[in-house]
């Protein structure tokens, strides 16, 4: 007994490590501008189509102005970190769903006569197809996971460690083009003019590959939770009324019947002032933009700024016109009570995402992580490889990019200029070239603690966890490393296959040039 308890003392919490890595990235920029740490990249010129060499350099924080940056903009920083005020918003929205009864009558209807696995691989693969959303999609999927699996008396933690791991994957393979796909497509083509001038790129030049990568890794990802993640945690205690058969009654399908229509009107209204060319329609768009899914996501388009709050007031109507069904919520006083429901105790998540962001900040303020992809294109524009070893070699090194460089616009806008020219001297189309690079991306994705959402993640693991010890930043590693090597290696395999083949990878694109 004595030894348990000195080996739970002795285990970092979650705080302190988040802690620690801020005093060794300090230390380790300090360290790397006296060696006089640097890396160039090539990036093309609009215009010319010239490559003009960028040197990237470490900034040591280790200093009196380093200091002072971070007590100057730790606070700032903080402040202005999206993801607070996103989940603070949506929590809102999620809690009135949850505290009406409108979660657990519609997640009992939904999945009391499927299976288990059943149920995990819609959930996987309406995570991974959520990506069209962007980043918000960690802050609705990731408690609603939780829910899912508590409403269907398994330990909740499996709905938030498969939703982190399946949205982290869903960011770089989708079927439906992305905001991100575009800024992307944008680099690769001007990439690849510099060797072929007027390249073009279609929208659904990889269509057919990623249509397959989908529904291959939503099926990696629930063999994996179902056989590996289930057996690894621990047995979630339920109280008796909890573990009593959900049944649903008369009244909640009234309230259902409410929830629903209300919420129908609401889309059919939000739906229609997203489509262009009607009368008073496309209000929310930006029609600046060229391509529909840049006019939705574009920095000035209504629908992308305002878009946590058009999810929240759906959850709200959700949630409200249940309870006003089922006589969950009878007045004011409890509309405005059940909002703040999954606020409760949030203390400690809110200082976890204060030191996530203060961490985040203060390493792209070093640069480490832009000299690190910097030096990673360098090496794959210097090798001699072609063919599967180079494909293999742009793989990896993407996958070690991502570590550092979470951000696939900013990693692609350091590395374009270096892999699809080589790719395609080694006759390799730079359709391919984006898709190897997307794909390897997002095997790493889900163990960074870099990427902002990571730190939501964390938090709602420790939520939930119900054992007398922290669930630290390793753990939330660790059971994501299953994830990580089945998924690298099936989608790696899935590259190798076919460039091998020659399959299309979308209409009129090839892997091959």
């Amino acid at each position: 007994m004595r030894r348990l308890k000195r080996k739970n003392r002795q285990k970092l919490h979650p705080l302190m490590t988040y802690v620690l890595l801020i005093v060794v990235t300090i230390t380790l920029s300090g360290i790397l501008q006296l060696l006089d740490a640097q890396a160039t990249f090539y990036r093309v010129n609009n215009v010319t189509l010239d490559l003009i060499p960028d040197i990237e350099v470490v900034k040591s924080l280790f200093s009196l102005s380093g200091i002072k940056y971070i007590f100057t903009n730790t606070v700032s920083n903080f402040a202005s970190f999206t993801v607070l005020s996103n989940l603070i918003i949506l929590l809102m929205g999620i809690s009135i769903m949850d505290k009406s009864g409108f979660l657990q009558t519609a997640i009992t209807l939904t999945t009391k006569k499927l299976k288990k696995t059943t149920v995990t691989f819609f959930f996987v693969l309406i995570c991974v197809l959520s990506s069209i959303f962007g980043d918000l999609s960690y802050l609705i999927f990731i408690p609603l996971g939780a829910l899912l699996f508590y409403y269907g008396k398994r330990n909740p933690a499996i709905g938030i460690i498969t939703s982190f791991a399946a949205l982290s994957c869903g960011s770089g393979i989708n079927i439906i083009f992305t905001s991100i796909d575009s800024n992307l497509i944008n680099y690769t083509s001007l990439a690849a003019s510099t060797l072929n001038n007027g390249y073009t790129i279609t929208h659904t030049s990889a269509m057919l590959i990623m249509t397959v990568a989908v529904i291959l890794v939503s099926y990696i990802i629930t063999f994996v939770t179902e056989n590996i993640i289930v057996r690894k945690l621990p047995k979630y205690e339920f109280t008796e009324s909890e573990l009593e058969e959900d049944i649903v009654t008369k009244g909640e399908k009234k309230g259902m019947f409410y929830a629903c229509s209300s919420a129908f009107i609401y889309l059919i209204i939000f739906i229609y002032s997203i489509i262009p060319g009607l009368p008073l329609s496309g209000a929310l768009l930006d029609n600046t933009q060229t391509y529909y899914i840049d006019k939705l996501f574009s920095v000035n388009s209504f629908f992308s700024n305002g878009f946590v709050f058009v999810v929240t007031m759906l959850f709200i109507i959700l949630g409200l016109f249940y309870g006003i069904g089922v006589k969950s919520i009878k007045n004011h006083h409890d509309f405005c009570d059940n909002l703040g429901h999954s606020l409760d105790g949030i203390g400690n998540m809110l200082v976890m995402i204060f030191l996530a962001s203060a961490f985040i900040s203060i390493f792209k303020q070093t640069n480490i992580g832009n000299v690190v992809v910097s030096f990673i294109g360098s090496i794959i524009a210097n090798s001699s490889f072609g063919g599967l070893p180079l494909i293999i070699l742009v793989f990896v090194g993407v996958a070690i990019a991502t570590l550092f460089v979470p951000s696939s616009t900013i990693k692609w806008y350091i590395l374009s200029s270096s892999i699809v020219p080589v790719l395609m001297k080694a006759e390799i189309s730079p359709e391919f070239a984006q898709t190897i690079f997307r794909f390897a991306e997002v095997t790493t994705l889900n163990i960074t603690p870099l990427l902002a959402y990571f730190i939501v993640y964390l938090a709602f693991l420790e939520k939930y966890n119900q054992g007398d010890e922290k669930i630290r930043l390793t753990d939330s590693i660790k059971y994501q490393l299953p994830y990580t090597m089945l998924i690298g290696a099936s989608l790696l395999i899935l590259i190798i296959v076919w460039y091998i083949i020659g399959i299309p990878l979308g209409i009129h694109s090839f892997p091959t040039i």
